[in-house]
């Protein structure tokens, strides 16, 4: 079934469903695969070796997937990712040990970009543009919904059933989009094909743009800082004594925080520019961080990374309401692309170049170092 010109409402919550559903499953994994990893007697760094693997795939393919999505449409891409999710979970299932995890971290990482980029694609054409930031912020809200109850659930089926058992779960919930994509549901924005033809260019043309390149850099800013925190957090809760139970609220606490800010994103949009938005985030992000090591209790800490989540869960919306809104005909998607391949490889140099010094220094100067480059980055927006 082709996509339909005009889909409504029902249709457009039907998409951030699936969202959830295929999102938990990366945002439970995340956590499983760290604490499963140090359980297997594994170091930081290959714990950030992993982490890394996440990213590694889409960081090269996601501008091919964005093309992809504007050529044939998005809902071949999204079947395809939700299809992978699932197998990517059962192998970690099918087969215990170190090893494995290897292939699932990275199937599950390329598998989750190709549904994401096309469901940003999407996510732009349903309404009209005045509608987009509430549009891109009600995504988000899915997002934060299943960034929620994926670390909570792992860690509460950790603790109470087995690694194994956990991984299996989370192997059955993409079957539920792979089911309703593949009968043709729900209906999805007209795929323009002559749009696509007609807006053929290279990447480099994108970050010529001065205001694209701006908020690609922000971008990146925001989203190592966000990976970070799912990174590093398993590994201190781990360091300092805490249970797979309460890291995942720790961690959970951080959702929360990013579906509280983006319930009120659309009343936030009305007062502040984007670019204020940002730079806000940025600063408050940096404090955060420069608090991380300072703190060892599940009080404080849940603190301090819902802090974290109210200053890291504003800026996607902005940021990819400013993409759609400055990409040329035809070619969002591939500007979502490029937006997530320098995201990834943020996400790829940095749980490598991080993990080995948490590995030989320690974890604060990990925490102060990103804290700094956040505070940098908050200078650089608000002069833009």
């Amino acid at each position: 079934m082709s996509e339909r010109a005009k889909p409504g409402r029902y249709a457009f919550a039907a998409l951030i469903a699936l969202g959830i559903l295929n999102h938990m499953v990366l945002s439970g994994s995340r956590v499983t695969v760290s604490l499963y990893a140090l359980a297997q007697g594994a170091t930081p760094l290959i714990v950030g070796v992993l982490s890394g693997l996440y990213a590694f795939l889409p960081m090269l393919l996601a501008v091919s997937a964005g093309r992809l999505s504007d050529r044939i449409g998005v809902r071949r891409p999204m079947l395809l990712g939700s299809a992978g999710l699932a197998l990517g979970a059962a192998v970690a299932w099918a087969l215990p040990g170190l090893g494995p995890l290897y292939f699932t971290t990275s199937l599950l990482g390329v598998s989750f970009m190709l549904f994401q980029v096309a469901a940003q694609n999407a996510t732009g054409d349903f309404g009209e543009p005045s509608e987009r930031a509430r549009n891109f912020s009600m995504l988000a809200l899915g997002y934060s919904t299943s960034g929620f109850c994926g670390p909570l659930l792992a860690g509460f089926l950790i603790d109470h059933t087995s690694f194994g058992t956990t991984f299996g779960l989370l192997a059955l919930l993409p079957l539920v989009p792979v089911a309703v994509l593949s009968r043709g549901s729900p209906a999805l924005p007209a795929h323009h094909a002559e749009h696509a033809q007609a807006a053929r260019g290279s990447v480099t043309d994108l970050l010529r743009q001065g205001r694209m390149r701006r908020v690609f850099i922000v971008n990146a800013l925001l989203a190592m800082a966000w990976d970070l925190h799912t990174f590093f957090i398993p590994i201190y809760g781990a360091k300092i004594g805490l249970s797979a139970s309460r890291i995942g609220v720790i961690l959970a606490s951080f959702a929360a925080a990013t579906f509280a800010v983006r319930l009120l994103m659309p009343r936030i949009a009305r007062r502040f520019s984007e670019f204020e938005v940002l730079t806000a985030a940025l600063f408050i992000a940096g404090l955060a961080y420069a608090l991380f090591p300072f703190v060892e209790q599940v009080g404080p800490l849940m603190t301090l990374s819902f802090t974290l989540g109210l200053a890291l869960g504003s800026g996607q919306p902005m940021v990819m309401s400013l993409l759609h809104t400055m990409a040329p005909a035809g070619r969002m998607g591939e500007a979502a692309g490029v937006r997530m391949m320098i995201v990834n490889a943020s996400t790829v140099a940095v749980p490598l170049l991080f993990g080995a010094v948490g590995s030989t220094l320690g974890l604060a100067p990990v925490f102060w170092s990103v804290g700094v480059a956040l505070a940098g980055g908050g200078v650089f927006a608000r002069k833009r």
